[in-house]
Formats: C-alpha cells, structure tokens, sequence
C-alpha cells in the first residue's frame, strides 16, 4: 500500500505540477501530450457531487505521495461539458486513468483509497518499464489470457497495458484490456477505449465485436428477472417472440448455454421465422464472446447440426 503524504508537506509548486485543474482548450497539452511521459488520472467531477468531495482529497493525496510519478487532472464537466460528452461521463465522480495518450483504466464512483493506490502502483509499473522490447507477446497475451479466466483481471490488465506499450497496435492486447473492463463492469472505460482506439485497430475486421459486447453489457445491467419470462414461454411454446426475448434475457444473466438452446430451439420450429432472427442473433452472440468461447464453440455445432441435417 502506498504512505500518504501530509497534504502540509506538499509544496505549491509541485502540486501545481502535478495536481492541476484542466479545460477543453488545454486538455490536448496538458494531458494526451503529457500522458506521454507519465501516467495522468482525470478526474470528472461537478462542484454540487457530494462523492466528489470525498474522492478529490484521496487523489490528491495518493498524487502527491509519488512525488511526480503521476498527475492529476480535474475536470469540471459543468464548465467543460465537451470533455465529459468525449468520454461519456454518465455520472460522477469518475476517474481515467490515461497513459501514452490513451485510456488505460479507470472506475466510476468513490472507491477505498486501497483500490485506487493498487491502480496507480500498477500504472506506475507499467511506466517503469524501461525494457519493453524484452516482453514475449504471444507468451505474454497468453498469460493474460488465463488470468482474466480465473478473474484477476488486475493482474491482467497490467499485462496488457506492457504489450501495448511495446506496440500500441497489438489487436489482441487492445480487445483483451477492453473486454476486461468490459468484466469488472467498467462499461464507460470501455466504451471510451473503443471510440478513441486507433485507425489501425478499428480497421480489423473483428472490431465490432467489442462494440457488441459492450451493448450485450449494458443490456446485462438493465435486465430484470426472467422467471416470468419462462413462464410465458411454457405457457405459449408456439410464440416464437417471446422465446427470442427469454434467449437475450439468459445472455444478460450470462447464461450462455441457455440462450443457445433456446436460439436452437427456435431455427428447428422455424428456421426462417423474421428473416432468421435467431440465426443472426446466435451468430451475433458467438462474435461478442470469441469464437473459441467454449459455448460458441459448442453453439456453432449444434447450428451445424441443425442447418444441414
């Protein structure tokens, strides 16, 4: 864990390097160029957010105590509304955490000061690495790979962000950091990394992918229970409407099996019902959870099954 630093023996002059306020008209300079160098947290807040007041403080110290390792950048979204419609602030507190001009991680809401020492040790780590051409990247996404599948997703995250400083353009690490976030329910980080990604990562062609996911999550936050929903199911077995919906309600609780049967169940009553719905939203599926997803996987066979039988 990191010390604090008394906010008494943090001279004037190193927090106004380090902790500074910030505008639309500055933000280029003052923190996609800067973030350059050094890690930067931008802070969104509004002067009438209670959670803000009690967040600022905690930054300001955590800041501080790296005496010039990171920096601060606050931003007003009342007086700087385009900054917060650029990365679709929704509510605030929320924090960024931008490094070498793009966003790496952040957290919405206040969060224990434990959580947020662990992120800025893991974006200094992540700027101390002086040998990045050392990193093996297969070995390394690798890794990453099964840490996200055993939930350390932090540990993860950190791994992803080397890959990607040693080449900023590594498909895999991108879509790996973006669908963590998308995991730990970081749907905003995610949503930002996505529209500020690079022209050369945008062109794969397995791009829209993220931006599924990302709509599958955001739907998944919404969704209510579907008990009722199976009711009506088995109370009209022939509306095939209603087996749809229940297959997109399972997909929001992240009940990959269910949803795929039930798609199943509707291309054998009737393959062409609206023009294959459930055909295209089983394809749909597969591509936002990767098409080595074990229930893509299994999924794909029983389409198969199905289709040329």
């Amino acid at each position: 864990m990191l010390i604090g630093v008394p906010q008494n023996s943090t001279s004037s002059q190193q927090k106004s390097a380090d902790i500074f306020d910030v505008t639309t008209a500055d933000f280029e300079n003052s923190v996609l160029k800067a973030s350059m160098e050094r890690p930067i947290l931008v802070d969104f807040w509004a002067p009438w957010c209670g959670p803000c007041k009690q967040l600022v403080p905690m930054l300001e110290q955590i800041t501080s105590a790296q005496k010039g390792k990171i920096a601060l950048a606050k931003v007003n979204v009342d007086q700087n509304p385009e900054l917060a419609q650029a990365f679709r602030v929704q509510s605030v507190p929320m924090v960024v955490a931008m490094y070498q001009g793009q966003p790496v991680s952040g957290f919405a809401g206040v969060r224990p000061q434990a959580d947020i020492e662990g992120l800025v040790t893991q974006l200094i780590a992540l700027a101390n690495q002086n040998q990045p051409d050392s990193l093996d990247i297969p070995a390394a996404l690798d890794e990453a790979l099964h840490l996200v599948e055993a939930g350390h997703f932090e540990h993860a995250d950190g791994i992803y962000q080397a890959i990607l400083q040693q080449d900023a353009l590594n498909f895999d690490a991108y879509c790996g950091l973006v669908k963590s976030q998308i995991s730990q329910d970081q749907l905003d980080v995610a949503a930002q990394m996505i529209d500020s990604a690079p022209d050369g990562l945008k062109k794969n062609s397995q791009f829209g992918s993220l931006r599924t996911a990302l709509d599958l999550a955001y739907k998944a936050q919404s969704a209510g229970e579907f008990s009722e929903l199976e009711q009506q199911v088995r109370d009209n077995p022939d509306n095939l409407q209603l087996q749809l919906d229940l297959a997109e309600a399972y997909v929001a609780k992240g009940l990959k099996a269910e949803a795929v049967d039930t798609l199943i169940g509707i291309i054998k009553k009737d393959r062409n019902w609206n023009e294959e719905a459930a055909k295209t939203q089983l394809l749909t599926y597969f591509e936002a959870w990767g098409f080595m997803d074990s229930a893509s996987v299994a999924g794909r066979r029983k389409l198969s099954s199905v289709l040329f039988s």
